[in-house]
């Protein structure tokens, strides 16, 4: 599929992925990629652009992630954010120094509204600053376009080189205008025609899966969950029969969501799809008993789900390929190239060295989470199903701090069920991004009735967010979470105290694990 691509070189930055997001808002394709990628990798990919990201380090430091003066000359147009703009700097002749004060949160930014990056923005707009360091001395060429009261090179810029740079992050929703200046970089800088389309990501991948299955057997690990449930809608737009969908219900599912997928995409379903349940809970049990750390229960579920697929593989006979609803977050949060390994992802990191397919098939890896919805509404998939809540592969295993049980999971279904219950009953679903419920490790001493108890505590989670790579805790009603508290006290089983979760991402995850 040819397209204008914009690549984003990843120095370490939390905001990477965010990055691409907001630059395929803009109606143009973007990867990330580590910061190591080769010039001639990038010469291959002819990109129209390209993103350095922030990045913790200094730039004086010789451990701190560098680049060659070598990709400057390309020609291609370069934006610096963050440790990339004071990379810029540092690389071509300009100075880089410890701020005398450092710049964090919400800042108040004058720019220069006739330079290109900033002509549809304000001339005094709030920007996200996070820095220690800053750019003392711009590199000859450049020009400063936009400062604050304690950052003498807010950006800078060298138009006859396409180099721009920011000191504060465009990406985040924090910085106003962003998403302006972003559009000003790929559209008026880097001359992109805007070609990133849903409606043509299905029909372009629809027929490169025809080409690249052919005759052969195609089995597709599905969950229920959008990902999956997309995913499979897209296989079988394009093989048809040749495609199996095996649901394994591993034990780890919400409450009552084995039968609700069934009934979707089962022989009474709505879909004309070869399905099959397997109904697996004792065998995962057995290999999560007395495992506590996270990472771990990740690899365990991921690798015994494999083992599932491939002997059901073997009943179905000679399946070539396995599909898989892996999306772009999957991807990066499991680790690219330099970035740190956030967590291991059941379909990515999760994944055993030896796996018994030809290939495995991720039709949706490069699509963002909005992305997959849209390309669902495009498959004609209902929306009840596109927007249904997001649900982890390795399912109520990491919402169980600690061993998993039988007991454990019970309780986590019904108190999940009565927080996702009661949110609908007071209207607020639609505006949350994710919400459930979780089992801490935590007991602690309490009174029903006149006998002391020491049970559980259920943490209630629930969060605003576009594209699940940030998310801030959302202000659920009080009375709402009161309702939701008593019933599970009263309801559930071996819980006597519930907590609600505040933690913003980054620093946490949306996931307890």
């Amino acid at each position: 599929m040819k397209r204008d691509m914009i690549i984003v070189l990843d120095f370490g930055g939390q905001y990477n992925q965010l990055i691409a997001r907001r630059v395929r808002e803009c109606n143009v394709y973007c990867e990330v990629h580590p910061y190591t990628l080769s010039l001639d990798k990038i010469k291959e990919m002819n990109p129209k652009g390209i993103i350095f990201t922030g990045g913790p380090n200094s730039v004086y430091d010789e451990q701190s992630p560098h680049i060659g003066k070598e990709i400057f000359e390309l020609g291609v147009p370069i934006l610096g954010i963050c440790y990339g703009s004071q990379l810029i700097a540092y690389t071509l002749g300009g100075d880089v120094k410890t701020a005398p004060v450092s710049e964090y949160g919400k800042t108040e930014v004058i720019t220069d509204t006739s330079t290109v990056l900033f002509k549809d923005v304000s001339e005094k707009t709030i920007c996200w600053m996070s820095h220690t360091d800053y750019i003392s001395r711009i590199p000859e060429g450049f020009k400063i376009t936009a400062h604050t009261d304690v950052c003498p090179v807010a950006a800078m810029e060298c138009p006859e080189r396409k180099l721009y740079a920011t000191q504060f992050h465009p990406e985040v929703m924090h910085t106003k205008e962003g998403v302006k200046m972003l559009s000003s970089f790929v559209y008026d800088v880097c001359g992109c025609a805007g070609d990133w389309q849903m409606a043509s990501f299905v029909e372009t991948t629809i027929e490169e899966l025809r080409k690249k299955i052919g005759n052969g057997k195609v089995l597709c690990a599905l969950s229920g969950g959008v990902d999956s449930s997309v995913a499979a809608v897209l296989l079988s737009k394009a093989v048809g029969k040749q495609l199996t969908c095996v649901f394994v219900d591993q034990g780890l599912l919400r409450k009552n969501e084995g039968d609700e997928v069934e009934a979707v995409f089962g022989p009474d379903g709505d879909y004309d799809l070869n399905f099959i349940r397997v109904n697996a809970q004792d065998r995962f049990y057995a290999k999560l008993a007395g495992v506590t750390e996270p990472e771990a229960k990740r690899k365990i579920i991921g690798e015994e789900f494999i083992r599932v697929f491939e002997e059901e593989a073997k009943n179905i006979g000679a399946v070539d390929f396995l599909v898989q609803g892996t999306i772009y977050p999957d991807v990066i949060e499991s680790g690219l190239g330099k970035s740190a390994v956030i967590k291991s992802h059941h379909n990515v990191g999760g994944l055993p060295d030896c796996v018994d397919f030809k290939e495995i098939i991720e039709p949706l890896r490069l699509l963002f989470k909005d992305e997959v919805r849209k390309a669902g509404l495009e498959l004609g998939i209902p929306e009840h199903l596109v927007y249904r809540q997001p649900f982890p592969g390795p399912g109520l295993g990491i919402r169980i701090i600690g061993e998993v049980t039988a007991e454990k999971v019970k309780i986590v279904q019904d108190a999940d069920a009565i927080y996702r219950e009661e949110i609908a009953k007071a209207g607020i679903s639609k505006n949350l991004g994710q919400y459930f419920a979780a089992l801490t490790n935590m007991r602690s001493v309490g009174v029903m009735g006149d006998f002391r108890t020491y049970d559980y505590a259920i943490a209630l989670r629930a969060v605003l967010t576009s594209d699940f790579m940030t998310a801030e805790a959302a202000q659920i009603p009080w009375e709402v979470l009161n309702t939701v508290t008593n019933r599970i006290v009263n309801e559930v089983k071996g819980v006597n105290r519930v907590l609600y979760d505040c933690t913003s991402k980054p620093p946490g995850t949306i996931e307890f694990e």
